[in-house]
């Protein structure tokens, strides 16, 4: 977990450029069978959904979600704060290091519906573009359990960012988007493959047409000199409460949850 990946300059330059990146062979079978069970016991155990698929939104069909499992279990924090991603995580920002905006299990059920097109950091108090998300599938992932697809530099779009995730987000992105220079690239992932994304990196994931769930691992990674923004929604305002209690607009994004992952020298 503390190896490091080797990136090369082309990797980097591809990330910034089309605000995303997949990099296959990052975590090894063995670990994803060693560290997966504990974090589906966790999202098990912790998850607060009991209502029926059907009878739920569409933001609910579209996965069960559980934040900061590191905090319940120490093996689950063995993974989160893994020097290994951190690190890659880092040099594709570009930045020294990286700190811990918070982790989420994103599990979706067999027969989950989509997840609509939108950015994450329209969620997110924060006050520059220097934060990313990876997104380690538990098993390898093909396009009937619902990959997670993007559209290809539009870190650089403006239109949407100003809304949540929703049928209507769906609708009113895809609708922008035909009409753009954004590719939608939407691949299966092997096992042990992963992605990176920037929060204005427009995304969504199909539905699960299998029988089994779609297990996924995330973890939000930030410039470690990340600075609170003035929250601009309801939304971040919650976020600004959950994820960074106690801080104010200006400060350095280091409440005691979100600890440094990984400094460079």
């Amino acid at each position: 977990m503390d190896t490091a990946y080797e990136l090369t300059s082309a990797q980097r330059e591809q990330f910034r450029r089309d605000g995303f990146i997949k990099l296959k062979e990052v975590l090894s079978p063995e670990m994803l069978a060693y560290y997966g069970p504990e974090i589906t016991n966790q999202v098990g155990r912790l998850s607060k959904e009991t209502t029926p698929l059907s009878e739920r939104s569409t933001y609910g069909k579209a996965f069960l979600q559980v934040m900061n499992l590191w905090r319940h279990s120490a093996l689950v924090q063995e993974f989160v704060f893994n020097r290994r991603l951190a690190r890659v995580a880092a040099q594709l920002m570009g930045v020294r290091g990286v700190r811990l905006y918070h982790d989420q299990a994103l599990y979706k059920e067999p027969g989950g519906g989509l997840t609509p097109m939108h950015v994450d950091q329209y969620y997110w108090p924060l006050a520059s573009a220097n934060v990313c998300t990876v997104w380690v599938p538990l098993q390898a992932t093909p396009l009937e359990l619902g990959p997670l697809s993007f559209r290809s530099g539009s870190h650089r779009f403006k239109f949407g960012r100003d809304m949540a995730i929703s049928d209507q987000s769906e609708e009113q992105l895809q609708a922008a988007f035909k009409v753009s220079d954004y590719p939608l690239v939407e691949e299966p992932y092997d096992l042990g493959e992963v992605s990176f994304h920037y929060g204005w990196t427009f995304h969504r994931a199909g539905p699960n047409r299998s029988s089994r769930p779609r297990a996924v691992m995330t973890v939000i990674y930030m410039e470690a000199g990340m600075r609170v923004a003035p929250p601009a929604n309801p939304q971040q305002v919650n976020d600004l409460a959950t994820w960074l209690p106690g801080l104010k607009a200006g400060e350095i994004a280091g409440s005691p949850l979100n600890p440094i992952l990984y400094e460079g020298s």
